[in-house]
């Protein structure tokens, strides 16, 4: 699947020039030019068919984005979560994490269905996923300078994991000094914290900020007001499914503003504030929110890390036809 390294290129303080790129995992067995022969216009179809949807709805790079994440956390970056449920099959996208949130899944059927029109049977949904979520981000950063995309030979699962998905995920909790991604070489808090940032973008339900909101004592009570309008205190009502951006100064755009508002004791969730409340992400949390670029960089490398986890290649998985379906 394709990889995050060199993902953000320099920002400019005034111009906000954007350049991400895509490069290879650091096994020999995957390469950035796999499908340069196979299917030389993924890349350009990926683009349009994301920039479509963004035109569209612009919360969906943020959609695709978290689709990605919570694909790689569970079981490797397999395309796992994109199975849909049948009588006798138990996918996840109705673990506790996904259920009446995870979405996107129509824009990456779309991709898949002009990819297979282009180059049948060649790309798998996996790398699919990790393509649109790069161009995702970059859409939603700046709307110019889409930079390279590739696709190292990623295969897609056969089963989900639904056994396996945790709750929350590990980008879910907060990171304490042993979190670690799992089934990847040792990585700190460090890495955890800057994956967070991905709430940059992004709305979250009620039912996943109401806690906080109404119980915590590290918030703004202004900012707790306000979010109180639209999120009742009494669960099983019509406000549960009520939506409050994940950053309130710039929920549509990809920056730093998400630890601004950490700083401002404005994160929408306990996991997010964690991140800022006396602990040793502290001062990670400053300097993201002073130094935009640090957290670009630091969010590519940790990217990396998390689309490197448990790669299947070869005989290992397939390339499905479907992306809601095991050929």
């Amino acid at each position: 699947m394709a990889t995050f390294s060199n993902l953000f290129g320099a920002i400019s303080i005034i111009s906000l020039v954007l350049t991400l790129q895509l490069a290879c995992f650091a096994s020999a067995q995957l390469s950035p030019d796999f499908y340069a022969t196979t299917c030389p216009n993924l890349r350009g179809i990926v683009r349009v068919a994301m920039r479509e949807a963004i035109d569209r709805e612009l919360r969906l790079g943020a959609s695709i984005l978290r689709l990605f994440f919570h694909d790689c956390f569970v079981n490797g970056c397999d395309a796992s979560i994109l199975l849909d449920e049948t009588p006798t099959f138990t996918g996840e996208k109705n673990a506790l994490p996904n259920r009446n949130s995870a979405r996107g899944f129509e824009v990456i059927d779309t991709i898949k269905t002009r990819v297979e029109a282009a180059c049948s049977n060649t790309v798998s949904c996996a790398d699919i996923l990790a393509i649109a979520a790069r161009d995702g981000v970059v859409l939603v950063t700046r709307r110019t300078n889409m930079g390279s995309s590739t696709g190292p030979e990623r295969r897609d699962n056969r089963k989900p994991s639904r056994r396996k998905h945790p709750n929350p995920l590990p980008i879910l909790r907060p990171p304490g000094p042993h979190l670690r991604l799992r089934r990847q070489r040792p990585t700190s808090a460090h890495d955890m914290t800057a994956l967070s940032g991905g709430h940059t973008i992004g709305f979250a339900r009620c039912t996943t900020f109401r806690s906080r909101i109404y119980n915590d004592t590290n918030i703004d009570p202004n900012f707790a007001a306000r979010r109180r309008t639209t999120c009742p205190s009494f669960a099983g009502g019509s406000g549960d499914d009520s939506l409050a951006p994940l950053d309130i100064q710039t929920p549509n755009r990809f920056g730093n503003d998400y630890y601004v508002d950490l700083l401002n004791r404005r994160g929408l969730l306990h996991s997010d504030q964690e991140l800022f409340n006396g602990g040793s992400q502290d001062g990670l949390v400053r300097a993201y929110s002073g130094n935009q670029n640090a957290f670009y960089r630091d969010f590519a490398d940790a990217m990396v890390k998390m689309g490197n986890i448990s790669p299947l290649t070869g005989i290992n998985g397939q390339i499905r036809r479907n992306c809601r379906v095991v050929n």
